[in-house]
């Protein structure tokens, strides 16, 4: 779903500016009111990440913070995304496990490094006891010494994971990690990109507005999608993985928008420099 704040942060341009009238318009297109955008434009005007020059749909915002993380993706997570989709990712059969019993006392600190060990897409197999399948022990270590656990917490690695009576890897995925509901994220991205491929293979031409709303619509499914997706390898998904397909559509969706576009100038949004620069590192063999 694309938010007011999401939309205001993909139109800044490449000079930093927001046009008022190409917010408006581009915000109707998305089913939202005017009120809607004056009241999300007044909250961040108020926080500070912009300031407001001008009045109605002849004011132009311009930022004064960096806001390019509200929609850029973390190049590193998606360049890796599309390695494994290419098998240039193997899996080598080790599992990576975690774990850890800080006090109470600490709580802050325990939720911190619970939350971090789950972004980085490990999943629990009981209180205090993570496993992924990606070697991301550095990072886990990394974040328990700034939050001053490292002590208490265990790594270690099997080849031999059983939980229960799921010994099969590809089993063990599927019991810990909510593969069926990742899929139909991937499935509603890959719907959504290939809407868009055929809009800009129709005989009529699309106007900026029907473009920077396919773009921020497949921007917003495409983060919606990644997000949650722990990045299992091949090995461990059912084939053929509607995530790899999803990606493979998004990625030609977003090359057929760029081609669309005029050559780089401060009038275009600076979303379309961000994913190309995503998309073109991602994909490069």
């Amino acid at each position: 779903m694309i938010t007011t704040r999401l939309l205001v942060h993909a139109m800044v341009r490449e000079d930093g500016t927001v046009d008022a009238d190409g917010l408006y318009t581009v915000a109707g297109a998305l089913g939202m009111t005017d009120q809607q955008v004056r009241l999300c434009v007044k909250r961040l005007v108020a926080e500070g990440r912009f300031t407001h020059e001008g009045r109605g749909r002849k004011a132009v915002l311009r930022t004064s913070a960096d806001v390019t993380g509200a929609i850029a993706p973390e190049i590193g997570y998606v360049r890796y995304a599309y390695r494994q989709d290419r098998g240039d990712a193997p899996w080598d059969g080790t599992w990576h496990l975690f774990a850890f019993a800080i006090p109470e006392s600490a709580r802050a600190a325990r939720d911190t490094l619970r939350d971090t060990i789950l972004r980085l897409g490990a999943a629990a197999v009981q209180g205090g006891l993570y496993v992924t399948a990606n070697p991301v022990a550095p990072s886990v270590e990394a974040a328990a010494r700034h939050l001053g656990v490292l002590g208490s917490v265990t790594f270690l690695t099997s080849r031999d994971l059983r939980v229960g009576d799921h010994r099969d890897p590809a089993a063990l995925a599927g019991t810990l990690w909510p593969l069926e509901d990742l899929a139909a994220r991937y499935d509603r991205l890959a719907a959504l990109a290939q809407a868009g491929l055929d809009r800009l293979a129709g005989p009529a031409p699309l106007s900026d507005t029907d473009q920077l709303v396919i773009a921020l619509e497949l921007a917003a499914e495409f983060t919606h999608a990644m997000d949650p997706d722990p990045l299992l390898p091949p090995e461990l998904l059912p084939q053929p993985w509607s995530g790899a397909h999803a990606r493979h559509l998004a990625a030609r969706c977003w090359t057929g928008l760029l081609a669309h576009r005029p050559e780089a100038t401060t009038a275009r949004p600076r979303l379309f420099q961000l994913y190309a620069d995503v998309i073109r590192e991602a994909t490069r063999p």
